[in-house]
């Protein structure tokens, strides 16, 4: 097998540090990456215009992605909701596993990539931290983009947030079985950087 079709699932709970992780993996190995929240972020924002949940799905297109304000509070608590709908997460299914099996290598992070997305992925790691500790660093990350939010309130959101997501019945969060779980609540980002690329390099084929 080559970097051809190496897929990377990253799976993980909000603010966990999937995401910076994924970004850097990616650029570490050359390989395309897809935050794969940002789908249901996008669906999310279109049902607050007032769009129906299961048609915002299928009509989702590439622009949808590129919308400035997917990261706030209030889309990823539409974006929560709007993923616990069997028919929205099936209508976005069919992009997500194109395009982890695209030519070059792949890195997806979300929430149910290794277990229902790519069950095949050649790579699975689960990136967790504690509740109290992820609300820390999105309290941080909202306050700084001037969000009118409190540490408390975050903290509520999170649990909130990952009750739904844990408790759904149509690809619940969970590590797959052969998922390696990296807990980074102790770690600082170069830290669980490093314990990433350890476990990918050697699961990934040498070059010949």
């Amino acid at each position: 097998m080559s970097d051809t079709q190496f897929t990377i699932a990253i799976d993980g709970p909000a603010a966990a540090g999937k995401g910076t992780i994924s970004k850097a993996v990616a650029a570490r190995f050359g390989f395309a990456h897809l935050d794969t929240g940002l789908l249901y972020r996008a669906v999310g924002r279109r049902t607050l215009q007032g769009m129906e949940p299961i048609a915002a799905a299928q009509a989702l297109s590439a622009e949808d992605l590129e919308q400035g304000d997917l990261r706030t509070a209030e889309i990823a608590q539409a974006a929560s909701k709007v993923a616990v709908i069997p028919e929205v997460r099936s209508a976005l299914v069919d992009f997500q596993r194109a395009f982890a099996r695209r030519g070059g290598g792949a890195v997806l992070d979300g929430r149910d990539i290794g277990t229902v997305i790519c069950p095949e992925a050649e790579v699975k790691l689960f990136v967790t931290a504690s509740a109290e500790v992820r609300a820390e660093r999105r309290f941080l990350e909202l306050s700084a983009k001037g969000s009118d939010v409190t540490r408390d309130q975050v903290l509520s959101d999170v649990r909130e947030r990952d009750a739904r997501d844990a408790e759904r019945s149509t690809a619940p969060m969970k590590p797959a079985e052969d998922a390696v779980l990296l807990d980074t609540s102790d770690l600082s980002i170069e830290a669980a950087l490093a314990k990433a690329i350890e476990v990918i390099e050697k699961l990934r084929p040498a070059k010949s």
